[in-house]
């Protein structure tokens, strides 16, 4: 679970809560499904059908308002991961159920997007730190099936240590350049090496 403080929420209360919150929720789509690395205020206000008065009344700045949409998509995703994941109970599924829980919240969601996020540092910093918490969810659910003994007996930290590399390549947009898989298509090859590699016989 990423974390949060207020800084990372938008102005949602008060007078006009309801309304706020819903162009919120149009901008986080907007921004996952084009990317926002080319669009101004005046662009958002346009396809949002608002005023940039109003947009102020969410942040003060573009950048505010696109690390709050970020801090949203992935914090939104980590609720329905966990949901997910915890309507399994078989120790080896648990694994195989989040990773492609985390494919799944990924595939609707735009290249230029993941690339927009990736050269904006403040965006990029909620990525990876939703990165490492979700490696450390991983690193948790190999311990579960190696205690559990559906796993085979590995050095745990280091699988947990290799897994991690990956998902920050997967991050940084290092394994798409390098392989043309989309985040989520990379989440869902890594769950499947990870379930042959793992699984007892």
């Amino acid at each position: 679970m990423i974390e949060t403080s207020a800084a990372d929420t938008p102005r949602l209360t008060g007078r006009g809560a309801a309304r706020r919150s819903e162009l919120f929720e149009e901008l986080v789509a907007l921004l996952v499904s084009e990317g926002f690395s080319q669009l101004t205020l005046d662009d958002l206000a346009a396809r949002l059908h608002c005023s940039k008065r109003t947009l102020y009344g969410l942040a003060g700045s573009k950048e505010q308002l696109v690390r709050a949409a970020v801090v949203h998509f992935f914090r939104r995703a980590t609720v329905r991961v966990e949901s997910v994941l915890a309507a399994e109970s078989d120790p080896a599924e648990r694994l195989a159920a989040y990773l492609r829980a985390v494919s799944a919240e990924l595939a609707p969601v735009s290249g230029e997007f993941f690339d927009d996020v990736a050269a904006f540092e403040p965006a990029a910093e909620v990525y990876e730190r939703n990165t490492r918490a979700a490696a450390g969810r991983v690193q948790q659910l190999i311990e579960e099936a190696v205690t559990a003994g559906v796993f085979r007996e590995v050095h745990v930290t280091f699988a947990a240590d290799v897994i991690a590399s990956v998902m920050v390549r997967i991050q940084r947009r290092q394994v798409a350049a390098a392989t043309g898989l989309a985040d989520a298509a990379a989440y869902e090859q890594l769950a499947e090496l990870l379930l042959h590699g793992l699984r007892k016989g």
